[in-house]
């Protein structure tokens, strides 16, 4: 009786913190709003140079790019369907070499060299109030998960 229950509660966890719907909104969107900050501080940053403000735009669509992506993985994981899409533009580009979690994991790091460059920059300074509210509302529900996630990770190892 004892081993089923834990057998139920480890599906359940299972079942919520290692679901696309789980990671698309508390990896993927939070990263999305650092890119599309990113891009609008590049923006500003690049107002008289036509290179900084064209590579702006370019961040900027990849960041709602990934966004509806993400999105989409959480409508196709709501409604019971296999995704036929990835989390994001780059990880997309992996499926050509049939290394999809490997160009994730350098969306990660580019996405992880974006916080670093708004932070290390100054850049952080030049949000407005709305802009650093979405970037703390991010930071927090990123590295909130991610520690849920490992400790659940944990849990599961040492039971």
């Amino acid at each position: 009786m004892k081993e089923q229950t834990r057998q139920r509660i480890e599906k359940i966890g299972d079942s919520i913190f290692l679901s696309p719907t789980f990671q698309a909104l508390t990896i993927g969107v939070p990263f999305c709003i650092f890119k599309l900050i990113f891009g609008l501080l590049a923006l500003c940053a690049g107002a008289s140079s036509v290179i900084l403000s064209v590579f702006a735009w370019l961040v900027i669509a990849w960041a709602l790019t990934d966004l509806i992506m993400n999105l989409a993985r959480v409508y196709f994981h709501l409604s019971g369907r296999e995704a036929p899409i990835e989390y994001c533009t780059i990880a997309q580009a992996g499926r050509l070499f049939k290394s999809p979690g490997l160009f994730l994991a350098i969306d990660t790091l580019l996405s992880f060299s974006i916080i670093c460059f708004v932070l290390w920059s100054g850049w952080i300074t030049q949000l407005s109030r709305q802009e650093a509210y979405f970037w703390y509302a991010a930071t927090t529900l990123n590295l909130i998960s991610i520690s849920v996630v490992n400790i659940w990770i944990e849990l599961r190892r040492v039971s």
